[in-house]
């Protein structure tokens, strides 16, 4: 069976940091902690400026996003190291994001904890498509299909299983590197 999901896109432009991703005062909340992951979901995206991103990524009074799929520029997710950028993308349902590229410790980020897939795309997507494009991606073939185009993404590689298991700490058990709890 392939993997796909289809998904109303988000898109942002370049050098989305962390504080846009989910602003510094919601770091107190706990992922671990079934009610603080669901409201990290609900702020997820709230720090981008109304100015340019009219669109709200996750409506008012709901802890999930239409959006499975968030298209981006250069540079996403640079700024703070903070696990919560990926979780509070994750949390309110993104699958994954396709970038142009990405700060190393965002991506670094997504794969540990296994909440999202970064997508490096080498075409400017972000300038193409606009938020409430209906898009597919293909995790089993790498590819993005919008609005009659399909494009070619740069595959997961050995990213994927990590992610598929829901992080390094799954990935490790699953593959006997660390015993099982």
């Amino acid at each position: 069976m392939a993997h796909t999901v289809t998904s109303p896109i988000y898109v942002v432009q370049d050098n989305i940091d962390t504080d846009q991703i989910i602003p510094a005062q919601y770091l107190t909340l706990v992922p671990t902690i079934a009610e603080e992951y669901e409201k990290l979901g609900s702020y997820a995206l709230i720090g981008l400026p109304d100015a340019l991103y009219p669109e709200r990524f996750v409506e008012d009074g709901k802890t999930q996003t239409q959006y499975k799929i968030v298209i981006a520029g250069r540079n996403f997710g640079c700024g703070s190291s903070r696990e919560h950028a990926p979780i509070a993308l994750g949390a309110a349902g993104v699958e994954a994001v396709v970038a142009e590229s990405f700060a190393r410790i965002f991506f670094r980020n997504c794969v540990a904890t296994g909440e999202i897939y970064p997508y490096d795309t080498p075409v400017r997507l972000s300038d193409v498509l606009k938020t409430g494009d209906v898009a597919t991606l293909d995790f089993d073939h790498d590819t993005l299909t919008a609005n009659g185009q399909t494009y070619s993404l740069k595959p997961l590689g050995e990213v994927r299983p990590v992610i598929d298991a829901g992080g390094i700490f799954n990935f490790a058990r699953e593959s006997g590197m660390i015993p099982s709890r």
